[in-house]
């Protein structure tokens, strides 16, 4: 009898704590772009957005006054963190500016005209109360004479209220932010002119039709 009873127990906790109701799935949903800019990127891939390891984790992470940063198991990003702002960032930029901006792999037969990479610093709900997205963004142009981009950013969206859900609103508000930026080319750094075209890449090379044959 007792065991019977305790295999109840068991089953009853393990019910409890697989039950998904007590988990919560958060998106990542930046609000519209508002006035359209001018195309200044053409087509680009957009690499993989490199996030800090807190911010690339499934757990949603903030900062407390301690100064540690701390996440809570039933409180989730909806996918994963690299995936959802990599795609995220590359359709507001597309939205806001017109531009053809895809995450890698480039899926269309004719190459892109530029490549994008976003390096992100901090990602951070801080305890001051304000969500913080810094880093660093590179535009580097495929053909001759074009220029390439080394940029700087620094966003910091203000926390409604405490909670995840907040967190979420105000990263999806910070990645308009840096949509808009980046579409405008805009922020602290510099623009280097490519004085020479880049390197044949070897799926060009033996894309090309072969010469004929001598005699023929």
């Amino acid at each position: 009898m007792r065991l019977i009873l305790a295999s109840a127990a068991c089953l009853a906790l393990l019910g409890a704590c697989s039950n998904g109701e007590k988990t919560a799935r958060y998106l990542i949903d930046p609000p519209s772009s508002g006035a359209r800019v001018p195309d200044r990127l053409g087509t680009a891939e957009l690499k993989d957005v490199s996030l800090p390891q807190y911010a690339s984790g499934d757990e949603v992470s903030w900062q407390t006054e301690d100064g540690a940063v701390r996440s809570n198991t039933k409180q989730l990003w909806a996918d994963t963190p690299q995936r959802a702002f990599t795609q995220t960032l590359a359709r507001s930029i597309s939205d806001l500016s017109g531009a053809t901006v895809i995450a890698e792999p480039w899926p269309l037969a004719e190459p892109p005209k530029r490549r994008l990479e976003v390096r992100v610093e901090k990602a951070l709900a801080q305890a001051d109360g304000n969500y913080r997205l810094s880093g660093r963004y590179f535009v580097s142009n495929e053909g001759a004479g074009g220029a390439n981009h080394a940029r700087s950013f620094d966003i910091s969206v203000p926390l409604t209220n405490d909670g995840p859900a907040a967190i979420a609103r105000a990263q999806s508000q910070a990645i308009a932010q840096l949509a808009r930026q980046i579409a405008t080319l805009s922020g602290p750094g510099r623009a280097i002119a490519t004085s020479s075209a880049p390197v044949p890449r070897i799926d060009d090379i033996f894309s090309q039709p072969l010469p004929p044959l001598e005699g023929s």
